[in-house]
């Protein structure tokens, strides 16, 4: 595959068998040759589990100190008082029932992420099947089912993201633009690291970090040493 010069000179800037220091791989990041656009920057974390087993998954959600640098638009499921909260506290969307057929056969999706009060989880369970492969169902573990919409709407506005394992046990993760500089790039990395490293599941044997790597949009991948994180 041949790739752009700005791909080739990003390239040259370090060695790719090299295992950098978080702080390191940062600053090489934002020193790339840059797109027309501003990139996203994102976390791929491997671990040393297998999502197969459901004592062995790696779920959760962090908030990002200086957030992702994306507008998230939230939809909000709830009813009277909490659908008023769910307003107030800035959520895009709020609704119940009347939004089912919208969603299954209009195919709307102009929203990031779903918080639902528990008591209308029978609700959202029906578009389970047109949610869950997009990734969208709410899930108490990221905290997008609860009674305290306001607060969920809140956090993931100020910058919290849901990480979770794909089927390959890898955690894909925006931690910001490129534009947001080394330092905040840092900070948002380690704080989701953080996170995961305190999310091993105590049926997981072996190395957990298996290997840790930061990209940009356009950019390659610089391999971070997962010695070095807590491992």
């Amino acid at each position: 595959m041949k790739r752009g010069k700005n791909y080739q000179d990003s390239v040259k800037l370090y060695d790719k068998t090299t295992l950098y220091d978080l702080k390191e791989a940062c600053d090489i990041l934002t020193k790339m040759p840059k797109a027309k656009f501003d990139e996203t920057v994102e976390a791929h974390i491997k671990l040393g589990v297998d999502s197969r087993h459901a004592d062995q998954q790696v779920r959760g959600a962090v908030i990002l100190p200086h957030g992702t640098g994306k507008a998230v638009r939230v939809l909000v499921f709830a009813k009277g008082d909490k659908a008023t909260e769910a307003e107030a506290a800035g959520a895009d969307f709020v609704g119940a029932e009347e939004l089912i057929p919208r969603i299954q056969n209009d195919n709307w999706f102009d929203y990031d992420i779903i918080v639902a009060t528990p008591d209308m989880m029978g609700v959202v369970g029906r578009l389970g099947k047109v949610l869950g492969p997009k990734g969208l169902m709410p899930n108490p573990k990221a905290g997008t089912v609860t009674m305290d919409v306001a607060k969920a709407v809140k956090e993931i506005k100020l910058g919290k993201i849901e990480y979770r394992l794909d089927k390959t046990n890898i955690i894909h993760c925006p931690v910001g633009k490129v534009s947001f500089g080394a330092d905040k790039l840092f900070e948002n990395y380690s704080t989701l690291l953080n996170a995961v490293i305190k999310a091993k599941p105590a049926a997981a044997k072996g190395q957990y970090l298996k290997s840790v790597s930061i990209a940009s949009t356009m950019g390659p991948g610089i391999k971070i040493n997962p010695a070095k994180l807590g491992d």
